[in-house]
C-alpha cells in the first residue's frame, strides 16, 4: 500500500523536531529555534537528511499553524486585560511600532530594497516576541517585577497593533502601492467589523454556550471551539481581511467566556503540533547561502533591532512618565523579534509582494536577538546607573520632576482621562450596534424585500424595521451627564465649551445615524430627512418607552462579559458582592442660607434616574424614613443621602452643602450607617435586605417602578445582583428577573412587609 508523501513528510519533520526540541529543553533554550532548526535540516538546502517532496500540504498545514497560534494569542487575551494596561502600555507600544515601521523601511531603502521590502521589513521589526520575553524573565528570575507588568501590557497592545498592521500590509500589497483614502477606508472598515464581531460575539457566544453547557464534554467543546474559529476565518475572508485577524477574533471572543482555560487547554495539543508545522516550515525557507551572501544586512538589521526597539521603547515608556529606571528596564527587555515577524514575513510571501530572502534574513536576526536578550535585559541595570551619572544635572532634575516610579497608578486619576473613557466608550458602542443594524438593513433586508414587492414599499418597509431595530440604543446614545460632568463644568469656565460642544457631537452623531437609513433606502429630500430625524430626537429624549428592552439587552451584555470574572468570584467562594459596602451614606443639616431650601426632593440636582437617594430625613426629632419626591426640605432638616463617591461628591458641589466624612477623609459605607443608629427608637432605623427573587415572586417580571418596594413596602431598591453581575442603583424601568438578588432599604414595617409576602 502507497503512502502518500504527507504521512512520510510528517514523520520526518516530526521525528527530527522531536530530537532537537529534546536537546533545546536539555539546554534550556526556546523550542521555537529547535522548530527553526530542524525546518532547515528537512528542506531543501540540507542534503545530510532526507527532505520534505509534498511541498504543497506542508504549506496548507502551516497557514492552519498560523491560523491556530493566532487562535491561541487571542484565547490569552480579552477586553479586561485591554482596559488594565494603562496608558504606559499603549504609549510605549504605539512608539516603539511606530519607531521600528520606521527605522525598517529606512534600513531598507538604505541597503537598496524595493519599498515592499522596506515597508514589510519595518512591520517586522516593530513586533517583540512573548515567548522570548517570557523564558528570559523565569530564566532570570524577575516574573513578579513591576516593570514586568509593563512589558507584559506593552506586549498586549503590540498584538493588537500586529492585526491592524496585517491588514494595513494586505492592503498596501494589493495595491501595490499606499494609497492614504483607500489604506484608511479599509482600516475604518475593519475597526468597524472588528467591533461589531466583539459586540454580537460577548452578547450570542456566552449565552448559547451556558444554554448547552450540560451537553459539553472535552470532546463536543473542542469541534465548537475550533468551528467558531475556522468560522470566523472564513467570514473575516470573505469580507476581505486575513484568516489572523478571523482567528484572533474567534479566540479573543472565546477568552471571555467561563470556558476560557478549558479551551485553551484542550486546543494546547493541536497548538503545539500546527504551530511547530509553522516553524518548520519556517527553517524550511532558510538558505545558507542566502545567509552568507546578506551577512552585512542581517548584521545592519540584528543592530538595528536592538538598539532601535531598546531606544524607542525606552523612550516610550519615559514618555509616559515613567522614571528613567523603568523606562529603560522595560525597553532593553523588549530589544528582540520572533514569532510575530514569521508570520507578517510569511503574509509578504503568500501575497508574491517581498523576496525570499527575507525570509532567511529574519530568521538569523531572530535567532540572533533570541540570544542576546538575557544579556540585553541584565545590562538595563548597568545602563542607568552609567546614564544617570552622565546625564546633565538640568536634564535629571527635569526627569525626576515629570516623571514618576507610581505613575501607573497616578495616570488615571484625572477627571477628564475618566470622562472621555466613559463618554466615548458609551458612544462608540451604541454607534457601532446601530450602524450594523443599518448595514444588515441596507445589504440583507431591503434586497431581500425588494425580490417579493415592489422596489418603493421594499425600501419603506426595510426602513421601518431598520427603525424598530434601532429603538432600543437610541434613547442611550443621548449624552447622559455621567458622575464627572458637573465636577469638571464647576472646576473652570474654561472646561465649559468642550462639554457643550462634547452634547452637541453626541446629538449629531444620534441625528446622523437616524438619517443614515433614510438617505440610504428613501430618495426623499435630505431637510425633510433632517426635520423628521430631529423630531425623532426630541421624541426619544422626552420618552422613556424604549428603556425596558435596552436594559434587559445592556444587563445579559454586561453579565457576558464579565462572566470569567464572575466565575472566578465563585470558584474562590466569594459569593456574592456586598452591595450595602460599596453603597455611601452621609447627611448635611439645613441652614437657612442652603441653596436647596424649600426644594422638593424631586427637583434635588443628582437625583436624575435615582442615581442619588435621600434615604431619610429627620425634622425636629421626627424621622421620615423613605420620604417621596414631592417631600419639601426645610429648614433645620439633617438630611441623608446615599449613592457612591462620585455622586455624593456631585451633589454636594452641586448644592453648596457639606456632606459629613469620617475621621479618615472617606463617607460611611450603608453598613456602616446601619450599624451606628443605636441612638434612633427601633422604629426610626433602617433596615438593608438582600432577597432573592423566586419564580413564582411578585417580583419576578416586574418593571423596578411598578414593583410593590416604593409603594406598598416603603422601600428602596438600591441595586441589584444578575448572575453575580452588580448593578447598582438600576434604572426603574429594569424589569427584575427571576434569580435576581435584590438589595432593598426600609424599615421593620418594610420588614414585616417581605415576610408577609414570603421574601424573608
Amino acid at each position: 500500500m502507497h503512502i502518500p508523501e504527507l504521512i512520510s513528510d510528517l514523520a520526518l519533520m516530526l521525528l527530527v523536531a522531536g530530537i532537537m526540541t529534546l536537546i533545546f529543553k536539555r539546554f534550556q533554550q526556546p523550542l521555537v529555534l529547535g522548530y527553526i532548526i530542524t525546518g532547515f535540516m528537512v528542506g531543501p538546502y540540507f542534503t545530510l537528511v532526507p527532505a520534505v517532496t509534498d511541498v504543497v500540504s506542508i504549506s496548507t498545514w502551516s497557514e492552519i499553524g498560523i491560523i491556530i497560534l493566532m487562535f491561541s494569542l487571542g484565547l490569552e487575551f480579552n477586553l479586561h486585560k485591554l482596559a488594565s494596561v494603562g496608558g504606559t502600555a499603549i504609549i510605549t507600544a504605539m512608539t516603539e511600532v511606530v519607531s521600528m515601521l520606521a527605522i525598517g523601511f529606512a534600513c531598507g531603502q538604505l541597503m537598496g530594497w524595493s519599498v515592499m521590502n522596506s515597508v514589510f521589513l519595518g512591520g517586522m521589526l516593530s513586533m517583540s516576541s512573548t515567548t522570548i520575553i517570557i523564558k528570559a524573565f523565569e530564566d532570570l528570575d524577575l516574573k513578579g517585577k513591576k516593570f514586568t507588568e509593563l512589558v507584559f501590557g506593552t506586549l498586549i497592545i503590540e498584538d493588537i497593533a500586529g492585526i491592524f498592521m496585517m491588514v494595513m500590509l494586505s492592503t498596501i500589497a494589493v495595491s501595490q502601492g499606499i494609497s492614504g483614502g483607500e489604506l484608511a477606508g479599509h482600516l475604518l472598515k475593519m475597526i468597524f467589523y472588528l467591533a461589531l464581531w466583539l459586540i454580537l460575539g460577548i452578547y450570542l457566544l456566552p449565552t448559547i454556550l451556558k444554554d448547552v453547557q450540560k451537553l459539553m464534554n472535552d470532546e463536543t467543546l473542542l469541534i465548537v471551539s475550533l468551528g467558531i474559529c475556522f468560522g470566523m476565518v472564513f467570514l473575516a475572508n470573505h469580507l476581505g481581511f486575513s484568516s489572523a485577524l478571523g482567528s484572533f477574533l474567534a479566540g479573543s471572543l472565546l477568552a471571555g467566556t467561563i470556558h476560557a482555560e478549558k479551551i485553551e487547554y484542550i486546543n494546547k495539543p493541536i497548538k503545539d503540533l500546527f504551530g511547530a508545522v509553522f516553524f518548520i516550515s519556517v527553517g524550511m525557507m532558510v538558505d545558507p547561502s542566502l545567509i552568507v551572501k546578506y551577512a552585512g544586512p542581517i548584521v545592519v538589521i540584528t543592530i538595528a533591532t536592538i538598539f532601535g526597539k531598546a531606544m524607542m521603547s525606552t523612550l516610550g515608556v519615559l514618555l509616559s512618565g515613567q522614571s528613567l529606571k523603568t523606562s529603560i528596564l522595560c525597553g532593553f527587555s523588549l530589544a528582540q523579534i520572533g514569532e510575530f515577524s514569521f508570520i507578517i514575513a510569511a503574509l509578504g510571501i503568500s501575497l508574491g509582494v517581498i523576496s525570499d530572502y527575507i525570509y532567511s534574513i529574519v530568521v538569523s536576526v531572530s535567532v540572533i536577538t533570541t540570544f542576546t536578550t538575557p544579556f540585553v535585559i541584565r545590562a538595563a541595570e548597568g545602563s542607568y546607573l552609567y546614564l544617570d551619572k552622565c546625564l546633565p544635572k538640568k536634564v535629571s532634575k527635569y526627569l525626576n520632576r515629570h516623571t514618576s516610579e507610581n505613575q501607573s497608578e497616578t495616570e488615571k486619576d484625572s477627571d477628564w482621562v475618566a470622562f472621555f473613557k466613559k463618554y466615548f466608550t458609551n458612544l462608540i458602542l451604541y454607534a457601532v450596534i446601530i450602524l450594523g443594524i443599518i448595514l444588515a438593513g441596507t445589504s440583507l433586508l431591503e434586497p431581500f424585500l425588494a425580490a417579493h414587492m415592489p422596489a418603493r414599499l421594499a425600501a419603506l418597509l426595510a426602513t421601518l424595521v431598520t427603525l424598530v431595530l434601532m429603538a432600543p440604543f437610541l434613547k442611550p446614545c443621548l449624552f447622559k451627564k455621567n458622575e464627572y460632568f458637573i465636577p469638571l463644568w464647576l472646576k473652570s469656565a474654561t472646561n465649559h465649551l468642550p462639554l457643550i460642544m462634547l452634547i452637541v457631537l453626541r446629538l449629531g452623531t444620534l441625528v446622523f445615524l437616524i438619517m443614515l437609513p433614510f438617505t440610504i433606502m428613501l430618495d426623499f429630500s435630505e431637510l425633510y430627512i433632517l426635520i423628521v430625524a430631529i423630531g425623532l430626537v426630541f421624541l426619544i429624549a422626552r420618552s422613556d418607552w424604549l428603556i425596558a428592552p435596552y436594559l434587559k439587552i445592556e444587563a445579559r451584555f454586561l453579565a457576558n462579559f464579565n462572566e470569567r470574572k464572575l466565575e472566578e468570584r465563585k470558584g474562590k467562594n466569594i459569593g456574592h458582592s456586598w452591595l450595602d459596602e460599596r453603597i455611601h451614606v452621609s447627611k448635611f443639616r439645613c441652614t437657612d442660607q442652603i441653596a436647596v431650601l424649600d426644594k422638593t426632593l424631586a427637583d434635588l440636582p443628582g437625583t436624575e434616574r435615582s442615581k442619588l437617594k435621600i434615604i431619610k430625613i429627620i425634622r425636629g426629632g421626627k424621622h421620615i424614613n423613605i420620604p417621596e419626591g414631592s417631600e419639601h426640605i426645610r429648614a433645620n432638616d439633617i438630611v441623608f443621602v446615599a449613592g457612591n463617591d462620585k455622586v455624593l461628591d456631585s451633589f454636594a458641589i452641586l448644592t453648596q452643602v457639606n456632606l459629613d466624612k469620617k475621621a479618615d477623609g472617606c463617607y460611611a459605607t450603608l453598613r456602616e450607617f446601619i450599624k451606628n443608629q443605636e441612638a434612633y427608637a427601633e422604629d426610626d432605623q433602617l433596615l438593608c435586605y438582600a432577597v432573592t427573587v423566586e419564580k413564582d415572586s411578585d417580583l419576578a417580571g416586574v418593571a423596578i417602578k411598578d414593583s410593590k418596594i416604593k409603594g406598598e413596602w416603603g422601600g428602596f431598591l438600591l441595586g441589584l445582583e444578575r448572575d453575580l453581575y452588580p448593578i447598582l442603583a438600576p434604572d426603574i424601568n429594569m424589569y427584575i428577573q427571576e434569580n435576581d438578588l435584590v438589595w432593598i432599604l426600609g424599615t421593620q414595617r418594610m420588614a414585616g412587609q417581605l415576610a408577609k409576602d414570603d421574601l424573608l
